[in-house]
């Protein structure tokens, strides 16, 4: 069986990016996209905006109080939109096998792509530059032989990363993974691992499969899988 070649793109701090990339004065300050009102929610915040602890879904207020000077800039969704399909039309230059996570993710299967590029690592950095080039914007890029692993690698490196899990470095990489830092692993979930001694990729391993079935029923499975890298699941174009 051929092993599948996975991008994971992630664009990075996407709507903030296109904000501060088309109006030059927002550049390098701390900016959220969204409302600053009583019940407002900051839908992106921009890198710099970030390291005082701003963070999307956040509420307004808190936002202002961790960084008073944080700069809010009403939400342009028709652009957002319109730069997304640009991003793709440069995704299907390589592959049309691709699965839109969001407006600024998706997975690509480059396993048999347009260019005849061998290497899944050489397509990513293809992508990124063109990304970079002609929309001014950048993104982090993951590359590994199934959906699973590709995502948890464009996390890796952020901003402007690019990380390749391959299938000998898989395990020591997944062992050392914090569990809430494991793709489908969502926020209820973590502290019912942790009840179980679950804090790390290594201590998931351990646990025998009927065990995690008990617990979290198919969601059982797919941890026992996860935790060998194990992940089956197709890119899907719907």
């Amino acid at each position: 069986m051929t092993q599948r070649k996975i991008i994971h793109i992630d664009m990075d701090a996407f709507y903030a990016s296109v904000e501060q990339r088309d109006n030059p004065e927002l550049r390098g300050k701390p900016l959220a996209v969204g409302h600053a009102e009583e019940r407002g929610v900051v839908a992106a915040a921009s890198y710099e905006a970030r390291r005082y602890g701003v963070r999307s879904a956040m509420a307004s207020q808190k936002a202002k109080r961790l960084c008073p000077q944080l700069i809010f800039v009403p939400g342009r969704m028709d652009v957002y939109k319109s730069v997304s399909r640009q991003i793709h039309e440069i995704f299907h230059e390589y592959t049309d096998i691709i699965e839109p996570l969001s407006l600024d993710e998706a997975f690509l299967d480059v396993t048999e792509n347009k260019k005849d590029i061998s290497l899944a690592v050489d397509i990513a950095k293809e992508i990124k530059q063109k990304i970079r080039e002609q929309l001014n914007l950048v993104a982090s890029a993951g590359v590994s032989y199934n959906k699973f692993l590709a995502k948890i690698a464009s996390d890796m490196e952020k901003p402007r990363g690019l990380t390749v899990i391959l299938p000998q470095n898989a395990q020591e990489i997944l062992s050392k993974l914090p569990i809430e830092k494991f793709y489908g692993v969502g926020k209820k979930s973590v502290p019912r691992l942790h009840d179980m001694g679950i804090y790390t990729g290594a201590d998931l391993l351990e646990v025998p499969e009927m065990t995690l079935i008990d617990h979290f029923d198919r969601f059982g499975y797919d941890l026992y899988r996860k935790a060998r890298g194990i992940s089956n699941s197709p890119v899907k174009t719907h």
